[in-house]
């Protein structure tokens, strides 16, 4: 499924086959389509087509280019429309200083006011932004816009930019712009997490190559997801799944996907086998959301061996299979191994497994014996290069003796698993050389640094 976060259906350049637009984005796998107004009356009729189909959903405002005759009384006519049963943002609102079609006085008071508008109704922003990037970005953080978040539509600033835009609550909105040779956006776009990625079409405007310079539609969406996969290491389903759980989840659209046992990302398939968890690291994320690159894993139940070979279906066909889910697989280590003993039997060549290191800690005896033969590669998350750190960071629930626990934990690990490697999150505080030094140094395995805020 692929949703496109931007598209002006109501525009007139769809008046003679609108219906055929909307049912070419319905057969690519378009499930939604955001249409933004661009003043009162574009508000009106993005209403209107919303209330029409149940593909469309609908935002309200008035685009910096419409700003001329803004008043009081327009913001209130907003409001009113904002209160409409598929009204799921305010925007197209921001600033434009590229045409600067009124001047920037206005464009930013006409900004504010929607922004606040936003936190009152408590629905995210749609916001243009263009040759603005700098200005825009002050203004959410003076009007506290990460109170309600949004996307930074048609993202055209740069990568520290981006993240900044992140920082205040914001997705990036990417779309055809990302098919254009010599443009610059797609090398932005790929270098943030998908994460924080909408796709959109912006239609009629910026079709994407092989469609350049003629009108765009909604299914063109799906040329830009394919774009965007072939630059990085995620697979067309990947930034189909986590791009249109991105978007349902900004927009409070329903998304029915359901929790996952097993789950695909790349070329592993994962395994969730608890939620349970030995630590409450700070910077965990199942505290605010059960999701993984789209997928739910918020368990209900802990499923049994069978129901996990069962979700694994024909494990040949992935490059590797991990036990890595919202919790610490070895909690369950009995029953991790019994799946793990059938999938060698069934022709797996590779098991990983992700772990906290504290197997030997929980269990009070060295359990890594039992990984012989049956686990390929151990990830331990070390996270720290010292006790005191470890403790603030992870704040284990066993906490006497948990980090060196996890540094004997990977001396004996590596002595029955051929590859061993240590992890840290690049925190900011965190003392990098520190850790790596103690990995590979004092531990004698490998070590890796896995980005900040990047689940998966």
């Amino acid at each position: 499924m692929l949703t496109d976060t931007h598209a002006h259906l109501d525009l007139p350049q769809f008046d003679d086959d609108r219906q055929e637009v909307i049912k070419r984005a319905s057969e690519v796998g378009i499930d939604a389509i955001i249409n933004p107004g661009i003043n009162i009356e574009s508000s009106r009729a993005a209403i209107e087509l919303a209330a029409s189909d149940s593909l469309i959903h609908a935002a309200v405002g008035v685009h910096p280019s419409e700003v001329g005759s803004f008043s009081s009384a327009t913001l209130d006519e907003l409001a009113d429309l904002a209160g409409s049963p598929k009204v799921v943002a305010i925007g197209e609102t921001g600033l434009d200083f590229f045409r600067e079609y009124h001047p920037r006085e206005e464009q930013e008071e006409a900004f504010r006011s929607q922004i606040r508008l936003a936190v009152d109704m408590k629905l995210p922003l749609i916001i243009h932004s263009r040759g603005a990037e700098e200005r825009v970005l002050e203004i959410l953080k003076e009007e506290r816009g990460k109170r309600v978040g949004g996307v930074l539509h048609c993202w055209g600033g740069t990568e520290k930019q981006a993240r900044h835009g992140h920082d205040l609550g914001f997705l990036l909105g990417f779309g055809g712009t990302l098919t254009f040779k010599n443009a610059d956006h797609l090398a932005v776009a790929s270098s943030l997490p998908i994460d924080w990625v909408v796709l959109e079409t912006d239609a009629p405007y910026l079709a994407p190559v092989p469609h350049r310079g003629k009108r765009c539609e909604p299914s063109h969406v799906a040329l830009s997801a394919k774009r965007l996969a072939s630059e990085g290491s995620l697979t067309l389903d990947d930034v189909h799944r986590v791009t249109t759980h991105n978007a349902k989840r900004l927009f409070g659209l329903d998304d029915t996907s359901p929790t996952k046992i097993a789950y695909t990302i790349r070329r592993s398939r994962y395994l969730n086998v608890t939620n349970r968890c030995t630590l409450a690291c700070a910077f965990c994320p199942k505290f605010d959301d059960p999701n993984v690159k789209g997928h739910d894993l918020a368990l209900t139940t802990e499923p049994s061996v069978n129901e996990v070979l069962a979700a694994v279906g024909d494990p040949t066909q992935w490059d590797e299979v991990v036990f890595c889910g919202f919790g610490e697989p070895t909690l369950r280590l009995d029953m991790m191994l019994e799946v793990a003993t059938e999938l060698k039997k069934s022709g797996v060549k590779r098991i990983r497994l992700d772990t906290d290191g504290l197997a030997n800690h929980v269990y009070e005896r060295d359990v890594t014996p039992r990984f012989a033969g049956l686990i390929d590669e151990v990830s331990v998350s070390m996270n720290a290069p010292d006790e005191v750190t470890y403790a603030k960071i992870c704040r284990p629930g066993k906490p006497e003796g948990a980090w060196s626990g996890v540094l004997d934990f990977i001396r004996c690990v590596k002595q029955h698993v051929p590859s061993v490697t240590a992890t840290v999150l690049a925190m900011p505080s965190m003392d990098i050389e520190a850790s790596r030094r103690i990995a590979e140094d004092e531990l004698g395995v490998s070590f890796r640094v896995r980005e900040y805020d990047v689940v998966g």
